[in-house]
């Protein structure tokens, strides 16, 4: 079950999948505009063209409570498709996040809302009410070099965001588990001055 999943991933540290894992991982410029964040959930995507607000605003009637909303913006690093409004929106419909291979607005605003949003930066322009031709919600897209299908599962926290399908998250769950759990016996041993050479993998 999807929601099992997500519970048993947001245990997990992040980075922990660095090391078993090299596809999923989204350009690192993508970071969250809050700090303390840690969020997972499935995808709900759009592909936004021609800086389309209309896409973003049905995109948003697509959501349910958990979803973790994607965009897409085609390569338009300067138009931004979430601000103030997008973003209460989104919470009221009970999203845990948005994604954005692009900029984001009213970022005080965004920060007050809670809202955990990843975006390359922050900038005064925004898409606008029109409808882009190539615009699309639900559909697969690319965010940060990485492929997002609809229901692909969304892990975020300060150091980036993952996206990986729910097979590929149950193949690298207890691997990520067994290592975090064997982590802080490390962390322990060089803190108390064991040889490193008994330490690390040479």
């Amino acid at each position: 079950m999807i929601s099992t999943l997500l519970q048993a991933l947001s245990a997990v540290s992040y980075p922990t999948i660095g090391h078993f894992l090299e596809d999923g991982f989204v350009d690192p410029a993508i970071q969250s505009l809050l700090s303390d964040v840690k969020i997972a959930g499935p995808a709900v995507t759009v592909r936004v063209a021609d800086y389309d607000a209309i896409a973003m605003n049905r995109a948003l009637l697509a959501l349910q409570p958990g979803d973790i909303l994607v965009v897409d913006m085609l390569g338009d690093h300067r138009h931004a498709p979430i601000g103030a409004v997008t973003a209460a929106a989104a919470i009221a419909q009970g999203a845990a996040a948005v994604v954005v291979d692009g900029v984001a607005t009213d970022v005080l605003e965004l920060r007050q809302a809670g809202l955990p949003v990843f975006a390359r930066g922050t900038t005064s322009l925004t898409t606008k009410r029109k409808y882009g031709t190539g615009s699309a919600i639900e559909v697969p897209v690319l965010c940060g070099g990485v492929e997002v299908n609809p229901g692909d599962l969304v892990l975020g926290d300060d150091n980036g965001v993952i996206v990986l399908s729910p097979d590929a998250s149950r193949g690298v769950l207890d691997k990520a588990l067994a290592s975090d759990a064997a982590e802080p016996d490390i962390l322990g041993r060089i803190s108390a001055g064991h040889p490193l050479e008994s330490i690390l993998a040479l």
